[in-house]
């Protein structure tokens, strides 16, 4: 909680992990003995800021999330919402499980979050109606079009990788989705941005990584303790 303000926290769980290559989702891959998934749940479970937690998650994979949470000792309030097909699907109904004002929504494949930047993301809901985590791009990025033809360079200076968390006023976001529903986005600032609502980047670092491939399993060990 925040100036009275309830915080929940979603996990998205629920994702299909096609490009992970082990006809598994990538959460329940361990870790140091650990699941990917427990990682970023023990974090928001510890910040003096999270009210509860949702988490997202696909109906048959149920009984595996309800061993995950069971290995724990957690003092916030845990629930479980049936996600969609879609990333916009689950983060939509995990917002109408809900009542929180400000709802801040967390990639579970993202193990080493960092509570200082949900503290951030959290106090910045003062000034801003939505915000996400993000680093500078090392390199130059491209525009092309459908065969491969540059059309523009962008500014390296001003480009941005985006991360999670992402938080935000939980009744803006839930009213971007209902009147945005069904358009394809990758994430939930771009919903706000089709609304005209400005998004304020964070700057993290470049270790908050997301498990896509296995390899990356490999990479995020190095940053375990």
């Amino acid at each position: 909680m925040i100036n009275g303000k309830k915080v929940t926290a979603i996990i998205l769980a629920a994702g299909d992990s096609r490009r992970f290559g082990k006809k598994r989702n990538k959460i329940f891959e361990k870790i140091h003995g650990r699941s990917v998934l427990s990682y970023s749940l023990e974090v928001f479970d510890q910040n003096e800021y999270i009210d509860n937690i949702i988490i997202a998650i696909k109906e048959n994979e149920k009984p595996i999330i309800d061993e995950i949470i069971s290995e724990g000792e957690y003092r916030t309030n845990i629930q479980i919402v049936i996600g969609g097909c879609a990333r916009s699907e689950s983060v939509y109904n995990s917002l109408k499980a809900t009542e929180a004002e400000i709802a801040i929504i967390h990639d579970g494949a993202r193990p080493l979050i960092k509570s200082e930047y949900i503290d951030k993301c959290v106090e910045s809901m003062e000034k801003h109606r939505g915000v996400t985590m993000g680093v500078k791009s090392k390199d130059t990025i491209k525009i092309t079009d459908e065969d491969g033809n540059v059309i523009n360079s962008t500014d390296r200076a001003n480009t941005w990788i985006i991360q999670t968390p992402q938080c935000f006023h939980r009744d803006l976001l839930l009213a971007m989705h209902e009147k945005f529903k069904g358009d394809p986005v990758t994430d939930d600032c771009q919903l706000l941005e089709k609304g005209g609502h400005p998004i304020k980047v964070i700057e993290g670092d470049y270790t908050n990584i997301k498990v896509t491939t296995y390899d990356d399993c490999s990479i995020i060990k190095e940053f375990i303790d």
